[in-house]
Parts: C-alpha cells; sequence; structure tokens
C-alpha cells in the first residue's frame, strides 16, 4: 500500500461517552457478545476491550459470515477459539438464536447450578452486545429478538447511545453503539475499517480508500477483479477507474468518467458483498 496514504481517524465524542457508560455498568453484565465482521476478523476487534469489559466471559461473533472468504477467516478464528467461545454468523439465519442462547448457558452454567443449589430460579442474565461500527449488533438483536427492535442501516454510526432491551424473561441485553478507540495506529487496520465502513464514509477520501480496495483485490483475489470489473493490470490506476466507469456508465458531459461516482460504486459493491467472497486480514 501507498505509505503516503492519509492516517485514518475517526473518535466522535458519542463513542468516548459510550466507552465511559460500559465501564460503569459493567459490573451489571453477566455476559459480553463481541461482535467482529468476518471479512476483516482482526481488523475489526476492539483493541482495548479487555480494558472495557474486564475478565467477563465472552462469546465472539462473527456477523457477515456468508460473504467472507472462509478459508481464510477460518484460520483466524481457530486462533480465537483457544481462548473464547465463537459463533459464525450469517444474520439472515434464524439459527443463531438458539445457537447463541446455547452457548451463552454453557458459560454461565456455574452461575445458575449454584442458585439452583441453594433453591434459587435461574438467573436472568444480561449480556453486553459491543463492536466496531456497522459489523450488525443491531441486526443481530432484532435476528434474536424476533422482531424489529434497534435500527439498522449499512453505514457507520446508526446507533448513537446506550440502550437497555428486554428479549424475555430470561434475558436483557445491554446495547452500544460502535465504538473504535482514541487512535488507529496501524494504516492496514484503519484502511480496512474504512474500505467496510466502519468509517462513517463522509470523512474519508474516497479515492483512497477506492485505491486501497483495488490494491487488495488484486493482491488478494485477481480473478474477482477481472471477473467483476474486467480489471487485469493495476500499473496505471486511472485506467482502472476510467475502466470501470465506462463499463457502469459513470458518464458526465463531454464522454468523461465521473470519478466519484466510481469511487462510489467501488466502495459500495464491496460492502455489499457484489465482488465476491472476500477477506481483507491476513
Amino acid at each position: 500500500m501507498n505509505e503516503n496514504k492519509t492516517n485514518i481517524n475517526w473518535y466522535p465524542g458519542h463513542m468516548a461517552k459510550a466507552r465511559r457508560e460500559i465501564k460503569e455498568k459493567i459490573n451489571l453484565i453477566d455476559v459480553v457478545y463481541e461482535i467482529v465482521d468476518s471479512r476483516m476478523p482482526k481488523s475489526s476487534r476492539i483493541n482495548d476491550l479487555d480494558e472495557i469489559i474486564g475478565n467477563k466471559p465472552r462469546i465472539i461473533v462473527f456477523t457477515k459470515y456468508d460473504l467472507c472468504d472462509k478459508e481464510i477467516t477460518d484460520k483466524i478464528i481457530y486462533e480465537y477459539e483457544k481462548e473464547f467461545l465463537t459463533i459464525k454468523a450469517n444474520l439472515k439465519d434464524n439459527n443463531i438464536t438458539k445457537e447463541l442462547i446455547n452457548k451463552t448457558e454453557t458459560l454461565l452454567k456455574n452461575i445458575n447450578e449454584k442458585r439452583i443449589a441453594k433453591g434459587l430460579n435461574r438467573r436472568c442474565y444480561t449480556a453486553l452486545v459491543v463492536g466496531v461500527p456497522n459489523v450488525g449488533k443491531s441486526t443481530l438483536i432484532n435476528r434474536i429478538a424476533g422482531r424489529n427492535i434497534q435500527d439498522t442501516g449499512n453505514k457507520a454510526g446508526v446507533t448513537k447511545s446506550i440502550s437497555w432491551i428486554k428479549l424475555n424473561k430470561d434475558s436483557e441485553l445491554m446495547d452500544t453503539p460502535g465504538i473504535l478507540w482514541p487512535k488507529i495506529s496501524d494504516q492496514v487496520v484503519s484502511y480496512n475499517l474504512a474500505s467496510l465502513t466502519s468509517i462513517k464514509e463522509e470523512i474519508l477520501n474516497k479515492d483512497e480508500i477506492a485505491i486501497y480496495i483495488i490494491e487488495t483485490l488484486y493482491k488478494y483475489y485477481p480473478n474477482l477483479l477481472k471477473e467483476k470489473y474486467g480489471i487485469l493490470d493495476i500499473t496505471d490506476l486511472n485506467s482502472v477507474f476510467d475502466l470501470v466507469g465506462r463499463k457502469r456508465g459513470c458518464l458526465i458531459k463531454g464522454n468523461i468518467v465521473d470519478l466519484e461516482k466510481v469511487y462510489t460504486i467501488i466502495i459500495n459493491d464491496l460492502k455489499e458483498g457484489k465482488i465476491g467472497k472476500v477477506t481483507f486480514d491476513r
């Protein structure tokens, strides 16, 4: 990647506030659902989450698993499974609810066994749902609840505040806004987050993101780049964008390619899974 690319950081006030509130309320939480995008299973993990949640039991839910390169993502998940319970989730699949409940009960088994031994009822558990922006937290909550409780959108920053959601008599969720960390020092991580829209698009230089996407696809998935756009070589990026623009009809007066539209198309094609199954982390 071009070393002269802009450093990307996005840390609005509601994220800092959410971090503070999670720390203040963490004693109310029994289990943490860490939500991670399967297409960037390393980059989309909050790098200092341990400092926020302490030693609370955790299940990592890898969302958008149907959109990832499973061979690559599974290798990364395998390493996490040495420490955590994990779930590979297609958010369109209702089976996620049953699997999440079963693994939660496994984690909290000791607590409930002790309560039953004392003649007490099983405990209603509280779960914290946390992750970077646009990894599918609200969609997951709606899937678990079996109804639309939370607003969703395929963009960063839809949820802005913490809320408690009563699912049933046995469980309650604390939903949180997507949070990042104050300074993203790893440029690859920042561009992965930007490419898959965990960073608000309005603050990005779309040309740089589109270039990064094309370069990464050419490095890891040249066949997908060829199949989707007819791109065989990226030595001349001007020609690459011109080719995509003409194939997709992004022309303005004078038969000139509208580059802003081309950048948006490339970013949206990746975000919506239209290029193919990819994983940007290695």
